[in-house]
């Protein structure tokens, strides 16, 4: 007698897929209306298998947040690894992750009512991703440090101060308050990265 041949299925890949099928159920239904069975029906698998690779709903909720941070924090990143000075490069970033932020709110709100969501309710995704901002921030201030453009001793110290200075033009939830009131945010924005540039003492 034959037995049937099991296919394993490779974790990784399988987590892959689901997370694939969550964000688009996500974006195009929002996570609120997302449950495990609609992902589950997606895949052609039993919601019971889906919780092979994640122990709830709210893992995958986490999972995809995550993967949104992620491509904000490589954004900033990126330009934090440019040869330009910085001064120029820390205007550069700040610019970036909110305009990355308010084009999520406009062309993807239900992606950015998740994250929302999870500063909300203080998901522990959102402390590393702004550690890992705040990070950021100081690889460009000390280089700043370094090259004589700016005049401080404490890079750390510094950048947690320009992150939490340039918070409403960072913060999701305030960045979606001040469009409802139409308020400039560009032009806010670049007021407050003069303002920090000064503060750092920046040579001219």
């Amino acid at each position: 007698m034959n037995r049937p041949v099991r296919t394993r299925i490779d974790p990784d890949e399988a987590r892959r897929r689901i997370l694939e099928v969550a964000e688009e159920h996500f974006r195009r239904i929002g996570y609120h209306k997302t449950s495990v069975a609609d992902i589950a029906s997606e895949l052609g698998m039993s919601t019971a298998n889906v919780y092979r690779f994640f122990p709830s709903r709210d893992a995958i909720k986490e999972s995809i947040c995550g993967q949104a941070l992620n491509e904000v924090a490589d954004i900033a990143l990126a330009i934090a690894r440019t040869n330009a000075p910085a001064g120029e490069k820390l205007g550069q970033l700040l610019t970036a992750v909110h305009h990355h932020k308010k084009m999520t709110l406009v062309k993807e709100k239900r992606m950015h009512d998740l994250i929302v969501a999870a500063m909300q309710e203080n998901w522990a995704i959102i402390k590393a991703y702004i550690e890992d901002m705040v990070t950021t921030l100081g690889i460009v201030i000390r280089e700043g440090i370094e090259s004589g453009e700016f005049n401080i001793d404490d890079s750390a110290a510094a950048a947690r101060a320009v992150h939490t200075a340039c918070t409403p033009f960072l913060h999701p939830i305030l960045i979606e308050r001040c469009l409802e009131h139409g308020e400039d945010t560009e032009m806010g924005l670049r007021a407050q990265i003069g303002f920090c540039l000064k503060a750092l003492g920046k040579s001219a």
